[in-house]
C-alpha cells in the first residue's frame, strides 16, 4: 500500500487530490491549517475507500510547524508521494503589498514546498522510488498577466521541479510540475478577484483528473489546458537551445557602443 502526503488538503485542489488518490488505494497523510475540515475529509475517505488517513494540522508559514511536517516526511512511516499543493496569493500589486505579506507568501509558496521536498527525497532515494508533485501556475510562463510576486513564486516551482527532476530522476524519483491556468478555487477570493468574471475557468475536478493523467504518463510538466502539445515542445526546445550559447565571453553585440 502506497502513502501520499498532501499539503493544503482541506479544500480545493488538495482535497480533490486526496479523494482521487484514496480511490486509487493510497493511504493518506493530509496537511492543512483547519483540523475540523481535515477530520471531515478523513472520515469521508475512510468510509468510502477503507484507506488509512493521518491528520496533521499545520500552518506552513510557521517555521516550527513546517519543521514538524518535514520531520514526519524525514523520520515517520515512508511517504511514496508528496503533493506540494499548499499555496496562496495576495491582493494588490507589488508596490501596494507590505513587506511582511511578501515574506509570508514566499514562505508558503517557495520555502515550504522546498523544505518538504528536501525532507521527503532522501528516504525516496534510499528506497529507490517515490514521486513529488509540485503544483504551480501558468502565470509562471506569463508573469505580465498577474500582479505582484505570485507569478515569480510559481516560476520558482516550475524551475525547481525541472532541476530536481534532472538531479533525482536517474535515482528512481519522479518529479512532476503541474501548471494550471485559472481554476475555480478560493485563492481568487483571497486575491480580491471575482472568479465568475474570469473567462475559461477550469473546475478543480477537471484539473486534478488531467494532472493525474500526466502523472500516469510520467510527464515532467503537465499543463492541463494546453491543447497543442507542440507549443510546449517548441518552448522547451527553444529554452534548451540557449544552453550552448549562454556561457563564455560577452557576446559581440555587447562589445560595441551604440
Amino acid at each position: 500500500m502506497s502513502t501520499a502526503l498532501i499539503t493544503g488538503a482541506s479544500a480545493g485542489i488538495g482535497a480533490t487530490y486526496a479523494r482521487r488518490l484514496a480511490a486509487r488505494g493510497y493511504d493518506l497523510t493530509i496537511v492543512a491549517r483547519t483540523t475540523a475540515k481535515l477530520e471531515q475529509l478523513a472520515a469521508e475517505l475512510t468510509s468510502a475507500h477503507g484507506v488509512k488517513v493521518e491528520i496533521l494540522t499545520a500552518d506552513l508559514t510557521d517555521a516550527t510547524q513546517l519543521a514538524r511536517i518535514a520531520d514526519r516526511l524525514r523520520s515517520g512511516a515512508p511517504i511514496d508521494l508528496l503533493v506540494n499543493n499548499a499555496g496562496d496569493s495576495l491582493p494588490g500589486t507589488f508596490t501596494t503589498t507590505q513587506p511582511a505579506d511578501l515574506d509570508w507568501l514566499i514562505q508558503l509558496n517557495i520555502t515550504a514546498p522546498t523544505l518538504l521536498a528536501s525532507a521527503a527525497v532522501a528516504g525516496m532515494i534510499e528506497r529507490g522510488h517515490g514521486s513529488i508533485v509540485n503544483v504551480g501556475s501558468a502565470t509562471a510562463l506569463l508573469p505580465e498577466y498577474f500582479p505582484g510576486i505570485y507569478p515569480a513564486t510559481k516560476a520558482y516551482i516550475l524551475t525547481f521541479s525541472q532541476g530536481l527532476a534532472a538531479e533525482v530522476g536517474p535515482k528512481g524519483i519522479y518529479v512532476q510540475a503541474v501548471v494550471p491556468a485559472a481554476t475555480r478555487t478560493a485563492i481568487w477570493n483571497r486575491s480580491g478577484v471575482d472568479v465568475d468574471n474570469l473567462p475559461n475557468v477550469m473546475e478543480v475536478d477537471d484539473l486534478v483528473d488531467a494532472a493525474l493523467v500526466g502523472f500516469d504518463r510520467k510527464e515532467a510538466v503537465t499543463v492541463p489546458p494546453l491543447g497543442d502539445l507542440s507549443l510546449w515542445q517548441a518552448y522547451e526546445a527553444a529554452r534548451l537551445s540557449m544552453g550552448p550559447n549562454i556561457s563564455g565571453t560577452p557576446a559581440e553585440r555587447y562589445r560595441k557602443v551604440a
